[in-house]
């Protein structure tokens, strides 16, 4: 029976028995709380009288590796006990030194076992345990010397302005072998864990700006890393899951139609082309409108690894810097169109009354032979009477009329192309030209989804329709950029619902996407769907989804693109920050044009940079006002870049 006043062990810490009660033993710990425990809960380590007050203070002096070798040479005698050790370690037995003697034991540095059995460790273990900890302790000093070279760093800033001198690249010398120390804040800047122990030990917030301005300062980074894709939960690099070539099935041969796909001119990936059918392209119609868009939902089948990883993706990610598609790269020469031989398509064959709604939609498996054209080279056609493209110019043009008059909106506000290339530290920003034939093929797109809505309506087939609610718009309509970004203001979010409802800024009563397969996973369920109410090629026995799983997939799919856009958002405001940083002067002036004044502040476009800014405008302006800017800052961890209107 453990006596009374005996020191005891429990749950690692010292305790005192102050008495019993029936079968259970009260116990007293050194805060003062009591407890009432089983014997079986506490270890016996000194039989007392005992307090726990002679236990506080430091340890009485002893010399546990003297213990260890006199028993490591006695070789195989047996065990002893924690008094036995106390005995040995510090000359005597009592409580104090038997709680020492069990803080070496724990220790596990030169002996091992229990209370009651305890042995000495051999030379090679206590011989490695001692390495370790000289390791140990070289690594803390290591850290705190880098930690006390972090200190004294300059704060990070980037591009310096008013005459001060550029740094150089790599200016900066991480001392060799202390980029070990920096692995958590990196995987902080990255998105890839919330916590920093640097940070932390530097007195800094833990977030990924804070993480972000360390790395540039210290030179583990420069500026031509982007962290957003890690920071969005976002791999780069294409989908892995192979794409199977398509089956071989009956499909409808369109190679004598002109068909063509027009597009960006950096644009790789090319999924959608047009068509025109009509009696003599110089009649009035009635017209059949062709829109042929790739073809991947033929080998792409539901709940396959393809459809799984497309799904989890839900669109393609377009950086500056480079391309990570929603399929795998096998999947563009499989199914992209274009390159002037046939192709497989999925063809929505529209055919359109005299005022340009559509009458009705067919959609064919088919093969298309597919011209591949810029918008530039699309417009140099159109300009030289092409009978084709200039025929569906003015479709285009009268059925952007017919939307406008049932309420639709159109927003045209300057855009950028940026291109970069971390390797070789160059950044291209182009702004993009206003093209007609961009416009031929919006309406040629937005025809094709009005169509596919309606047939998905007439065949019952669940679909995820896409719809918006009115916006409210100003009474007093503005011109100009001003007037655009009023209505953009006024948009509200689009919807997806398995119910067709009315898309108040394309003017339409149903509407869903179809035109882009390899870009988009919504508009690839869609074709799965399309597929299996056809019924044929490797369809012939896969049933259409109910809307309950549309819907499923369809969100699980937006919620990924959301993730993607705003990527997208975050890395062309850095790569536009490193931009200006490159190439501006500290007196270069930028034209500005304010779309919205609300206070002594105003939000600026600046068309060359296709780049919107809050700017202060304490000197006055009205919107659609000119105006001349320079840059202010250019806060790269923050991803901002601020501009101040010339006097």
């Amino acid at each position: 029976m453990i006596p009374l006043h005996s020191l005891v062990l429990y749950k690692t810490k010292p305790a005192l028995v102050s008495g019993f009660d029936d079968d259970k033993i009260l116990i007293t710990l050194p805060q003062g709380e009591s407890l009432k425990v089983r014997e079986k809960d506490i270890e016996l380590l000194h039989g007392g009288p005992a307090s726990l007050s002679e236990l506080e203070g430091d340890p009485p002096p002893g010399d546990p590796r003297e213990a260890w070798e006199l028993l490591l040479d006695e070789g195989e005698a047996p065990a002893i006990n924690l008094g036995d050790l106390a005995e040995l370690i510090y000359g005597t037995g009592g409580a104090r030194n038997v709680w020492a003697a069990y803080q070496v034991l724990k220790e596990g540095h030169y002996f091992s076992g229990s209370p009651e059995a305890i042995r000495p460790r051999t030379r090679a273990q206590v011989e490695e345990e001692e390495k370790r900890r000289e390791e140990r302790q070289k690594e803390s000093g290591d850290r705190e010397a880098f930690l006390g070279w972090l200190k004294k760093l300059p704060p990070f800033k980037f591009p310096p302005l008013d005459g001060e001198e550029a740094p150089k690249e790599g200016s900066k010398e991480l001392p060799p072998g202390n980029e070990r120390f920096l692995q958590d804040v990196e995987a902080l800047a990255r998105g890839l864990s919330d916590k920093s122990r640097t940070l932390k030990d530097l007195g800094k917030s833990e977030s990924p700006e804070e993480a972000h301005r360390l790395l540039l300062a210290s030179g583990a980074w420069t500026v031509w890393e982007n962290p957003y894709p890690g920071r969005y939960g976002i791999e780069k690099g294409s989908a892995a899951a192979p794409v199977p070539p398509p089956p071989e099935e009956e499909r409808l041969d369109l190679g004598s139609l002109e068909a063509y796909a027009i597009d960006n001119a950096w644009s790789n990936d090319p999924d959608d082309a047009v068509s025109l059918e009509g009696p003599g392209l110089g009649a009035q119609g009635p017209w059949i409108l062709w829109v042929h868009v790739a073809d991947p939902a033929a080998s792409i089948l539901p709940g396959s690894p393809s459809d799984q990883e497309a799904r989890n993706r839900g669109a393609s990610l377009y950086l500056p810097e480079g391309t990570s598609r929603m399929l795998e790269e096998g999947a563009l020469p499989l199914y992209a169109l274009g390159g002037g031989e046939k192709r497989k398509a999925l063809s929505f064959k529209m055919k359109l009354k005299n005022d340009l709604s559509i009458e009705s939609t067919e959609i064919i498996p088919s093969l298309v032979k597919v011209t591949s054209l810029s918008y530039q080279e699309a417009d140099v056609l159109i300009d030289q009477g092409s009978p084709v493209l200039s025929k569906l110019m003015e479709l285009a043009e009268a059925n952007m009329e017919r939307r406008l008059e049932g309420g639709a909106v159109l927003i045209e506000l300057p855009e950028v192309h940026i291109h970069c290339s971390p390797h070789t530290k160059e950044i291209k920003v182009d702004p993009i030209p206003h093209y007609r034939s961009a416009e031929l093929v919006r309406e040629c797109m937005i025809w094709a989804g009005e169509g596919a809505a309606a047939w998905a309506l007439q065949q019952q087939l669940a679909f995820p329709f896409i719809s918006q609610e009115a916006g409210e718009l100003p009474e007093e309509r503005l011109g100009g950029l001003a007037g655009a970004f009023q209505i953009r203001r006024s948009m509200r979010a689009r919807s997806l619902s398995a119910k067709p409802g009315v898309h108040w800024g394309l003017g339409l009563d149903a509407y869903t996407q179809v035109t882009s397969p390899l870009r988009r996973y919504t508009d690839l369920l869609c074709h799965q769907q399309i597929r299996a109410r056809l019924g044929q090629g490797a369809y012939r026995d896969i049933k259409p989804l109910d809307e309950e799983e549309v819907l499923l997939r369809a969100a699980a799919a937006e919620a990924a693109a959301a993730a993607r856009v705003r990527c997208e958002r975050a890395s062309r405001t850095h790569w536009m920050g490193v931009y200006l940083a490159q190439s501006a002067g500290s007196e270069q002036s930028y034209p500005g044009i304010i779309l919205d004044k609300r206070g002594p502040r105003g939000t600026v476009m600046i068309p060359p940079l296709g780049l919107e800014t809050q700017v202060s405008l304490r000197g006055g302006g009205e919107p659609n006002q000119e105006l001349s800017l320079k840059l202010g800052a250019i806060r790269i961890p923050e991803g901002e870049i601020s501009f101040i209107p010339l006097e």
